[in-house]
């Protein structure tokens, strides 16, 4: 059989640091290859068209031409291709880059705060090269499995209960989401009317600074109020919140009131904020009120989760494999059949309120 043919990766970095521990770190997977390097975002354009690469790993901070002037140009040139953008942590950074995603890059890796050839590979290996792959349709190594999740969901062993005729009444939307997070939000959050009538949760895989920056951007956008948690709030109808950076966020039951707690507890699927982690927490204050949503992402994080929920009778929507970024947490959802629904992006909002507004016949399971 002939070779299979590898995944080409055009960067765009003006460190030369950056630029060695990229190339080196691509060229040790098997599947991947350099197929050239530039300086800044007009040099990476010219080589873009001229070398037809499948994937692009593009700076925010570059001379010359920024990595938002390359994502808007790169978008009139190609409307599918796969952008990471490479950036740092700080607030201007995270600003940089959610502008960049808005404007069609895929998704994101921070850079080290110290720039050195160590940290760099390090952050590369464990974080950028998983993603590329994800990006590029490549399926799973040993390596990339171990840094998402300990270890592979299946199938539910129990059988299934039967669906109720009719489902409970829905008192809260607990939402799941990773890669291509911030756009597939910014098109569900908008269908929510001013008077929606029960509370959003939301676990978005980001670190510090970008949270507080999406839930602001994600305001402008929506009938709704969009906040980072507070720790020490109640949960009230009307509200979105996002799980802050480096934090889970849960809910407990306490003296009667929902209330909103943030902890820095481990890691789960090497996630924190942990959508499985506020999905359990959910499950103990909700139970089968719970409508569970789970959007584009990479891993498995969720998944758990959403068997608990399917056990105790809440519903699941899923993003479908054709609109979402990565279908990893939304496919495994639905491969596992946990979902009630699989949805296209530009539906699900509208099902969102349809699910919380009337009492809806269950499907029976077959």
């Amino acid at each position: 059989m002939p070779p299979t043919m590898k995944k080409r990766v055009l960067l765009v970095d003006d460190a030369v640091v950056v630029r060695k521990a990229l190339s080196v770190a691509i060229d040790q997977d098997p599947d991947l290859e350099v197929a050239g390097t530039a300086v800044n975002g007009r040099v990476g354009l010219a080589k873009f068209i001229s070398l037809k690469p499948d994937i692009v790993l593009l700076d925010v901070e570059m001379p010359e031409m920024n990595g938002i002037e390359t994502v808007r140009e790169l978008r009139k040139i190609d409307s599918r291709v796969p952008i990471i953008m490479f950036s740092s942590v700080t607030e201007q950074g995270a600003a940089v880059t959610l502008e960049a995603l808005s404007l069609g890059a895929s998704d994101y890796v921070t850079k080290p705060s110290n720039i050195d050839m160590t940290a760099t590979l390090e952050a590369i290996s464990h974080e950028l090269i998983p993603k590329v792959r994800a990006l590029c349709r490549l399926p799973e190594t040993r390596a990339s499995v171990t840094s998402e999740v300990k270890s592979p969901v299946r199938a539910p062993a129990l059988p299934l209960p039967p669906r109720a005729r009719l489902l409970s009444p829905v008192q809260v939307v607990a939402i799941g989401v990773s890669t291509g997070g911030p756009d597939a939000l910014a098109h569900v959050l908008p269908a929510l009317p001013k008077d929606f009538p029960v509370p959003v949760v939301i676990a978005q895989h980001m670190p510090p600074i970008f949270t507080s920056l999406l839930a602001s951007r994600l305001t402008a956008k929506t009938n709704l109020p969009v906040q980072e948690c507070v720790s020490g709030e109640p949960l009230t109808p009307g509200r979105i919140v996002i799980a802050p950076g480096d934090f889970h966020m849960v809910v407990n039951q306490e003296n009667g009131v929902a209330m909103l707690r943030t902890h820095q507890g481990p890691k789960e699927n090497f996630c924190r904020p942990s959508v499985d982690v506020l999905f359990r927490s959910i499950a103990a204050v909700y139970g089968a009120r719970t409508l569970a949503v789970i959007l584009t992402g990479m891993g498995q994080d969720g998944v758990k989760e959403c068997d608990a929920f399917r056990r105790l009778g809440a519903r699941i929507f899923v993003q479908d494999e054709a609109t979402s970024v990565v279908w990893g947490m939304p496919g495994f959802v639905a491969r596992a059949g946990l979902a009630d629904k699989i949805l296209p992006l530009d539906q699900i909002g509208y099902e969102i309120v349809r699910a919380t507004t009337m009492q809806i016949a269950a499907r029976t399971q077959a």
